[in-house]
Formats: C-alpha cells, structure tokens, sequence
C-alpha cells in the first residue's frame, strides 16, 4: 500500500511517502519560507526520492487541523487535487492525533497542545499505551488552564506541539513533575505517522470532494463578523427600548 501524506497546519509544514509499511521519504520544513512556496516541490521531491508518481499512491492523507486556519485549507486543497487528478481517495487525519503519535507506546496521556492565540489552545488528551491514540479528552478550543483543569489526577502527561514553548513553563508550574515538555526532536507534528494513522483506518477513506477541515472555531474573519452583526443588534434593541419608554 502507498500512501503520500501533507502537512501544511502549522509552523512545520511537511510530506511523507509510505510504501508497504515502509516510510521511504519523510521531509520537514521549518525554516520561514511560506507553505504555499515549500510544500509543492517537497511532494515532488519525495515523490522522486521514493521512485514513484502520484498514479502510484493508494491514498492521500491530508492532515486536516486543526491549526492555522490558511496552512489548514492549503493542505486540504493540495490533497483534494492531487487525489482527484488520478483518481484516488484521500483521508482525513487530526493534527492533535498525529501528534500524539510522537509519544507512541507513552505509559501516561499525551496532551498535544497548539497555540490557537487569543488566550486559548488546540487541545486534547490520548491514551497511547496500546498505541494508536485512544481519545480521552476530545479535541477543543479552550483556556490552557481550564484545559489542565479537567486532565485526570495521577497520571503521568507529556505535552506535544507548538504550544510548548508557548505555554510550556505554565504546564510545569501547574503540573510540576508529572508533566514532561516534548524536546525539539519530538515537539512538531511528523507527517509519516499521518500516513501510519491513515493505513490504520481505512474504512473512514473517502472520494476528494468530501475532503474538508477540522476547525474547532470559526476562522477570525468568520468571529469579527458575527461580533459586528451582534453587536448591531445589541445597539437596534437599546434604541427600540429608549423609544418604547
């Protein structure tokens, strides 16, 4: 089974090929350069590297988000694209569960967190000691700490993602000692396990055209619009009330 996985979600943009079990060309991207400039000659590159064309690939994995809302929709479309071309199906894998794969065989709860600004996180815990990610606390949107508030007591919790370095200093001084921060090495999402996750589940693969994101909140420009719309009603009732008295 072949298998060509895109990452564009966040800071690290990424690619793999997967051939028969075997990852046989992984590439990351870390280095300022748009995603929208990288991501493209890297597929082609992993493609050669692995001595195989896209007509080869049994599937196209798309890491969906969440994540940057831009980085999201060009991986999503990419993989759309490139799966419609020749006529392949695509899957659909979380960044919080792709991430997760990086503590694969952890005795305690991953908790990938992603830095979604505006005081919150991209958030979830998995349990990883049988080791595809099993959910424990679903995927969301929400305050670091109200986060670290509901993660079960007891358990060991290694922490993965852009947040880290973010908010890693915050995670010890709550949790202390049973938190352990990802090093570099391990801290960004790795595009050959979207391809592990995907050749796992099979059964949710689907035709490109059903291929969509994985928001967790409505992109900014979508939030600033309905904060104006409500805020106009807000300022039509006041004045309906002032000339109803």
């Amino acid at each position: 089974m072949k298998l060509l996985a895109i990452d564009t979600s966040g800071p690290v943009a990424g690619c793999a090929v997967m051939d028969d079990g075997k990852v046989t060309c992984l590439i990351e991207m870390n280095q300022g350069l748009t995603h929208s400039e990288t991501i493209m000659p890297a597929v082609d590159e992993a493609l050669s590297a692995s001595n195989l064309t896209c007509a080869d690939m049994d599937c196209f994995v798309s890491v969906a988000g969440p994540g940057s809302f831009t980085g999201v929709r060009l991986g999503v479309c990419a993989v759309k694209g490139l799966a419609h071309a020749v006529g392949k199906p695509c899957a659909r894998v979380n960044a919080l569960e792709t991430l997760a794969m990086n503590f694969y065989g952890f005795d305690g709860l991953c908790c990938p967190i992603l830095d979604a600004r505006r005081g919150q996180v991209y958030c979830a815990a998995y349990d990883m000691k049988d080791g595809l990610p099993a959910e424990i606390i679903a995927p969301d949107a929400r305050p670091l700490t109200d986060f670290m508030a509901m993660l079960p007591s007891g358990r060991r919790l290694s922490f993965v993602g852009d947040g880290v370095p973010v908010h890693g200093s915050k995670v010890k001084e709550t949790l202390g000692n049973r938190a352990i921060l990802a090093p570099v090495n391990l801290m960004h999402l790795r595009a050959d396990a979207a391809c592990v996750l995907a050749e796992a589940r099979q059964n949710e693969w689907m035709p490109p055209h059903q291929l969509t994101p994985i928001y967790l909140r409505a992109p900014q420009a979508e939030r600033e619009r309905a904060a104006g719309r409500d805020h106009t009603k807000s300022l039509k009732r006041q004045r309906e009330e002032q000339k109803a008295k």
